[in-house]
């Protein structure tokens, strides 16, 4: 499964026509704060031409792309309750409301995810969510912690071979991305 985080304008302009011409699935995971808002973004218009195509489909990636782990230690108990359910639940309702369609799936923002969030997520009404734990997926894994790999301008099409080989680990160090949050 291919998958493309945040809406940048750049998946519609360059990644589209190879979407198309290849006829290669993506889930676009999107947080609805900016599209249609800051200049990077593509509009809700694009995400549903893109969608027209059946090769795209729109999920969630939360309201506004927070740091959970900042959030959690700046905000009371009772603000971060409050930003957690804007984070899963609005976006889940925004996204529903702007694409006509159910949102299923989450990705993590930044990979960032505890137990408590992945309760959230579920109570949330989302049938599974992503993390970037370099993983790949498999039958026994907690479906809202589901692993997913990041793939960098650095990485060349050996790295690529070997995340989805799963021979990762036998590739040179530099070829590798390690993300700490």
């Amino acid at each position: 499964v291919i998958t493309v985080d945040d809406g940048h304008k750049s998946v519609y302009s360059d990644m589209a026509p190879l979407v198309k011409k290849y006829k290669i699935p993506v889930t676009l995971f999107i947080y609805p704060s900016a599209i249609s808002n800051a200049k990077y973004a593509m509009t809700w218009e694009q995400l549903r031409e893109l969608e027209t195509t059946k090769l795209f489909r729109v999920e969630s990636h939360t309201y506004w792309h927070p740091n959970f782990k900042k959030e959690k230690k700046t905000l009371s108990s009772e603000e971060y309750a409050k930003s957690v359910e804007k984070q899963l639940g609005g976006a889940k309702k925004k996204l529903e409301e702007r694409m006509g369609h159910e949102i299923k799936y989450l990705a993590w923002v930044f990979g960032i995810y505890d137990d408590a969030l992945l309760v959230d997520a579920k109570k949330s009404g989302y049938a599974a969510a992503f993390t970037i734990d370099r993983q790949h997926a498999s039958s026994g894994d907690n479906a809202m912690a589901l692993g997913r790999y990041m793939v960098v301008s650095k990485h060349d099409i050996k790295a690529f071979e070997g995340m989805v080989n799963g021979t990762e680990d036998r590739m040179p160090k530099d070829k590798k991305e390690v993300v700490k949050y």
